[in-house]
């Protein structure tokens, strides 16, 4: 097996060729090592600073401290996804799971809160939460819950956030044509999960919520 020689880099496409993809620091070791490039710890930080340097690479902290590199040629050109837009704006951060990117007008904290509640996880719903502190376009919000027919998910989770946030005021047109009818049934915001809390909401809204009070902690030190 070759050694690695700090001297001597990796040509930098070759290196990002290499790694390409969503990665922690020991699938980054144990790739290039499986490419009979010798590395330990020290040098894969190393590589990581190269190509954060030339704007390669986007790094995201997940709840137990562990760091996920997104290493990717398109993060040199600006691009974005939805996740990104969320973890600027929440506590709780989300992985990126999904290597495409978003370029030209950057999206709206409206679209990335759909796109995160049509992800049906708990943990992308508590992200969200967060996004009630800005969102102030209620008329685009609407829209695009309509079409999605998520306005009940959607004003569930606005009055959760605001049991332990500031938010912005939900306009009333939203609210009035958002609440369910006395003929509507109870929806699953995700497939048969529901939680003990939060029963005045849940009675509101016809919405079985999947949220637990306790999983809001990292709200209350943000």
């Amino acid at each position: 097996m070759a050694t690695f020689n700090m001297q001597k880099q990796i040509n930098i496409n070759v290196l990002l060729k290499m790694l390409a993809g969503n990665h922690t620091l020991s699938s980054i070791i144990d790739i290039l090592n499986e490419n009979k490039i010798k590395t330990n710890k020290q040098k894969a930080i190393y590589l990581m600073h190269r190509l954060r340097k030339k704007g390669y690479v986007k790094t995201e902290k997940l709840s137990n401290n562990k760091r996920v590199y997104n290493i990717s040629f398109n993060n040199k050109l600006k691009g974005f996804n939805y996740y990104d837009i969320i973890n600027e704006n929440s506590p709780i951060k989300l992985a990126i799971h999904e290597d495409y990117k978003i370029y030209g007008k950057k999206k709206s904290l409206e679209e990335a809160l759909i796109y995160a509640l049509n992800k049906k996880s708990v943990r992308s719903l508590l992200a969200i939460l967060a996004l009630f502190k800005k969102i102030n376009n209620w008329s685009l919000l609407y829209k695009l819950a309509k079409k999605e027919d998520l306005q009940r998910q959607v004003g569930t989770l606005y009055d959760i956030a605001r049991t332990i946030i500031k938010t912005r005021k939900m306009t009333k047109r939203f609210r009035n044509l958002s609440l369910p009818k006395k003929t509507d049934k109870f929806l699953y915001m995700i497939d048969n999960l529901k939680s003990k809390d939060f029963k005045d909401i849940e009675k509101t809204w016809k919405i079985y919520i999947p949220i637990n009070k306790i999983d809001m902690e990292d709200y209350r030190k943000w």
